[in-house]
């Protein structure tokens, strides 16, 4: 089944393919949080959505070179560290690491770059990308010293919103500010210096300032990925104006169509409501595993629901999300045990086979993809109630749950890891027999090892076997799957 996503720029699902037809290779940007509180979980909806997406896409058999940015300069942080009384790098750089920790506790995969916007040498592409606007006519320095974009000069402006210009001002899209703009949806390319900024600014051929948030996004995008990119994602808040300027700013400067494809995640609301504050519905990741509830469970909650479709979150629905994966643990515990120490030969039928891959393939529809595996469980479960399951397809549904758990990463976490360790005395970790608890990186090779040994690649089996050699560690092969010890005298 070919792969379709709804691209927001045509309003209509369009078949998907590298743009190098030839290669696997697929670039995607996607926009990563403003570093000046902690990121919510309306955020985190937006990046599991992402991580599903590339880790189809791999599965798929696609080369995924992935790029999220960290807004790490604009009014907000700057407000921020000044009211802290701090310097920005500071006051930025805890929630940089709440961002990592949380994500990690979600099992998002990491992006292969991160680039912030104060680093020099985006800013110095920033710098490069308005002085080209410049001399196209594309920006202008107003009387305020801000250089602004000329959106009237950019035929294209507001076709991924789907409006025209004459809608700004009838609309209040776009309020007006104290700069004597050009146009009211004229938006800044940098921002002069002025006391509030403080120790914030940079030398430029405009004067000292710093960078708009749009600018950022398409300088960090274009030096990292290129003139195009494959796909770039985000919230549906995100498409204007901010998407709809990188557009702008982007094809002004190369002249190429800066993404193919959009992918725009719908708001997540609580109990039917918009998140704020002021409500008292505002929950960030540490706030709902203070209720009890793991990161895998909240991982299931944010995904479980289309990603263009409005998710509510309630605590019943974390319920929800716990038995689900209850039932899964359950499920996967009788497999084992019908399986004994039948090793799966490769194959189960084609039909229940790839039914959870070709639903993802259709938009990432992950509700039916999850209605599929639920089906499935309930007849393999039936099948073992009646004594019909024999051991080769109890293992041969075992080998499609490790397929399908590398796009879900649903496999139980630390809490039910150390159950079975006091119940069995061995550590189960995907696949791998583990006889104590082991480094993260060790245990992120064994998993690496046993996967590939499923697919047998066995050229790559054998050099994470050196990898763990080389940290202390043996990898053996037994019937009852790859076991990890520590090597005598490591």
């Amino acid at each position: 089944m070919p792969l379709r996503f709804f691209n927001t720029y045509s309003r209509k699902r369009e078949e998907f393919a590298p743009r190098d037809p030839g290669s696997p290779k697929i670039d995607i940007y996607t926009c990563g949080p403003t570093v000046y509180s902690r990121a919510h979980i309306g955020n985190f909806r937006a990046y599991i959505f992402e991580d599903l997406l590339q880790r189809h896409l791999e599965a798929r058999g696609f080369k995924v070179h992935r790029v999220m940015n960290i807004t790490d300069v604009d009014d907000k942080t700057i407000r921020g560290a000044h009211e802290a009384g701090v310097p920005l790098t500071k006051f930025t750089q805890q929630f940089k690491d709440a961002f990592f920790k949380d994500a990690d506790m979600l099992r998002i995969k990491r992006a292969d770059e991160y680039p912030a916007a104060t680093d020099q040498r985006y800013i110095d592409k920033m710098i490069s990308m308005i002085s080209a606007l410049i001399s196209k006519g594309l920006a202008y320095q107003a009387d305020d010293k801000s250089v602004y974009f000329r959106i009237n000069k950019f035929p294209n402006y507001g076709k991924l919103a789907h409006f025209n210009l004459d809608e700004l001002q009838s609309t209040g899209r776009v309020k007006h500010d104290e700069y004597d703009k050009e146009h009211i949806g004229d938006f800044a390319l940098w921002k002069a210096w002025d006391k509030e900024d403080g120790d914030v600014k940079w030398d430029s051929p405009w004067g000292p300032g710093r960078p708009g948030w749009h600018i950022e996004c398409s300088a960090m995008a274009t030096a990292l990925l290129g003139d195009q990119i494959d796909i770039h994602c985000g919230g549906v808040d995100n498409i204007f104006p901010h998407h709809e300027a990188e557009i702008a700013q982007s094809e002004g400067v190369t002249g190429k169509q800066f993404v193919r494809m959009w992918l725009h995640c719908a708001h997540l609301l609580v109990d039917g409501q918009k998140m704020s504050k002021s409500l008292g519905n505002f929950y960030t990741i540490p706030d709902v595993l203070a209720k009890g509830y793991t990161g895998r469970e909240i991982r299931y909650a944010l995904m479980r629901v289309n990603y263009r479709d409005p998710l509510n979150f309630t605590w019943n629905g974390m319920q929800e999300a716990r038995q689900s994966l209850e039932r899964i643990d359950e499920w996967l515990d009788r497999l084992r045990e019908c399986a004994g120490d039948k090793i799966d030969s490769g194959r189960i039928d084609s039909h229940f086979g790839h039914e959870f891959e070709d639903a993802l393939d259709n938009d990432l529809n992950i509700s039916a993809a999850l209605g599929f595996l639920f089906e499935s469980i309930s007849e393999s479960n039936r099948a073992m109630d009646e004594n019909k399951l024999d051991a080769k397809t109890a293992a041969a549904w075992l080998t499609w749950w490790e397929r399908i758990n590398c796009v879900l990463r649903f496999e139980p976490g630390d809490a039910r890891v150390r159950a079975l360790v006091a119940q069995t005395g061995e550590l189960r970790l995907t696949g791998t027999l583990v006889a104590e608890k082991i480094p993260t990186e060790v245990a992120r090779l064994a998993k690496e090892r046993a996967q590939a040994r499923l697919a047998k690649d066995f050229r790559k089996s054998d050099e994470l076997r050196d990898k763990l050699n080389a940290l202390g560690w043996e990898a053996r092969d037994t019937k009852d799957g790859q076991k990890i010890t520590r090597r005598a005298g490591a």
